[in-house]
């Protein structure tokens, strides 16, 4: 059992008026308070919000670095199953490892729908990290790509070495899968984004299989979009969408 969770970082379920559920995946790295002004407004709205804390994130690196990609899954299909308890239908919302996570619901649950705010499908450009001997245990962390002054993501201040090759293998895996995807899509994507490269909303949209899909760009945000400068137009989209396909 993991010990000392960060202030800030802790899973949290809200419930809701709506039998409709969303699941709230934050990203590599970081925790939940990356996701929570969207799952507060989200809940605000009438839904239940499950938003879970992915194993070995929220409290040390060294946590993390005795995690798999397969400990990342557990944590969000266990979320699901319990959102599933209480409500009829879920939807699916992640920031980048988060969205990976969201394409990874698309394909193993019958979800109404899935939103993916700058989700990685392909960072290969990260192998040299694990792949280089003399690249130490940890590196330099990722967290804070935000464009709006003065907001800080809660997120590790160096990432496993061992942690890298976990998502690089991850969105291999994912990518594969992409065209087994066919429930409604949504896909925010910044056009600057100095963590996960752009191009990828572009491919996941040109590769899932679902009729319905959508390509939303974020021109006024960097990585973390749900604490940026477009975070309403997040909230306002995302509810549009669920409105849609409900």
């Amino acid at each position: 059992m993991e010990q000392n969770i960060l202030k800030g970082a802790e899973a949290e379920l809200l419930r809701g008026s709506k039998d409709i559920g969303i699941l709230v995946v934050h990203g590599f790295t970081g925790t939940t308070q990356s996701m929570r002004l969207v799952a507060y407004a989200l809940h605000k709205k009438g839904f239940t919000v499950n938003m879970p804390r992915l194993k070995g994130h929220g409290t040390t690196p060294e946590d993390m670095e005795s995690c798999t990609y397969n400990d990342w899954k557990k944590s969000v299909s266990d979320a699901y199953y319990e959102l599933k308890s209480l409500v009829k239908d879920v939807f699916v919302l992640g920031l980048s490892m988060g969205g990976t996570l969201t394409l990874y619901s698309a394909v193993n649950f019958p979800i109404k729908g899935a939103i993916v705010i700058n989700g990685a499908v392909d960072v290969t450009f990260m192998e040299e990290i694990y792949k280089n001997p003399n690249s130490p245990r940890f590196i330099n962390g990722i967290g804070s790509d935000i464009k709006k002054e003065g907001v800080i993501e809660l997120a590790y201040e160096k990432t496993p070495k061992k942690s890298v090759k976990e998502i690089v293998d991850f969105t291999n895996e994912i990518r594969k899968e992409l065209n087994k995807i066919v429930c409604p899509i949504l896909i925010f994507y910044s056009t600057e984004d100095h963590v996960v490269p752009p191009a990828n909303a572009k491919y996941i949209y040109d590769h899932v299989s679902s009729p319905s899909k959508e390509l939303i760009e974020l021109k006024n945000s960097y990585h973390v979009a749900t604490l940026d400068n477009d975070l309403d137009s997040i909230v306002f989209k995302t509810l549009e969408f669920i409105q849609a396909n409900l």
